[in-house]
């Protein structure tokens, strides 16, 4: 089972990776200066359906195309869930209580896509080159 651990873990072994604090010392993990995963402040638009408290534990993780957006949340069971506020924007949400609904190995590939979908076409070339099975 995937935990917030390993999401720091895994953002911080892609290359080039810088951490910056958020605006509530949230972090958001940055190659060349653009973010790819971040540790997001609740906000009005990610609420409990039941209570209406906003959720504190989303994480945003970029992906490379609105088509690898739909296919992470077209499934109502995915833990991955986007909001009117991200649309048209290339990035998925998943709440830190739900990560466990994945493994290791697939979150590694969300957090890789996600680094690739921000770094420099040099920067993701030379990656991919060195994982040829990504």
């Amino acid at each position: 089972m995937a935990t917030v651990e390993d999401v720091h873990e895994l953002a911080l072994a892609m290359p080039h990776v810088t951490v910056v604090e958020g605006p509530k010392s949230n972090p958001v993990y940055q190659v060349g200066g653009k973010s790819f995963v971040f540790f997001r402040t609740p906000r009005p638009d990610a609420v409990d359906p039941t209570t209406g408290a906003r959720y504190d534990d989303v994480i945003v993780f970029w992906v490379p195309s609105e088509e690898d957006k739909t296919a992470l949340v077209q499934d109502p069971g995915s833990p991955f869930f986007t909001t009117p506020h991200f649309d048209g924007h290339p990035s998925v949400l998943v709440r830190a209580s739900r990560l466990g609904e994945l493994d290791r190995a697939e979150l590694a590939e969300v957090v890789q896509d996600a680094w690739l979908s921000r770094a420099s076409a040099r920067r993701a070339a030379t990656w991919l080159a060195a994982h040829p099975s990504q």
